[in-house]
């Protein structure tokens, strides 16, 4: 038997008005309570704020965006010999782009004032720029990373 649980694969359903699995994944992470339709009014709304602020399209600064966040390296906590120890390990595609919607998500939600809507694309602008706190969050997971990386060999 098995110590596990079984992982199963999670179907996305792509967005409704531009048929991407990416943004309809973001879709479902800012959904709460189910409720999607407002959900994707907010994604929507932040698009068209990105296009009136940067003329570059609101689904390309998106993608920008998350191709910035998404982390290379993160720490995995090993316990070897009675101690424990942080060892870096690379990142494979599906996780970086769940690590990035929510630290994006997660920076959204600590800001202050403001519609989420606005919030939003202001937390894109900054990342598809490198600026911002998911940004810095990605940076920290990195230095972090790149100290531990004695540990490596325990991976």
């Amino acid at each position: 038997m098995p110590r596990r649980t079984r992982k199963y694969e999670k179907q996305w359903k792509p967005d409704p008005r531009y048929g991407n699995m990416l943004v309809g994944r973001f879709i479902g992470s800012v959904m709460k309570d189910g409720k999607r339709s407002v959900a994707e009014k907010i994604i929507y709304d932040c698009f068209d704020i990105v296009h009136e602020r940067t003329k570059k399209g609101g689904l390309n600064v998106f993608e920008q965006a998350i191709k910035n966040v998404s982390p290379l390296l993160e720490l995995k906590s090993k316990r070897i010999g009675g101690a424990n120890y942080q060892v870096p390990i690379q990142v494979s595609g599906e996780r970086r782009q769940t690590l990035a919607i929510r630290w994006i998500l997660a920076a959204v939600r600590a800001r202050k004032g403001k519609g989420m809507a606005e919030k939003l694309a202001d937390e894109l602008i900054d990342a598809s720029n490198k600026t911002g706190s998911a940004m810095k969050k990605r940076e920290d997971t990195h230095r972090m990373a790149e100290a531990n990386k004695a540990f490596a060999h325990f991976a």
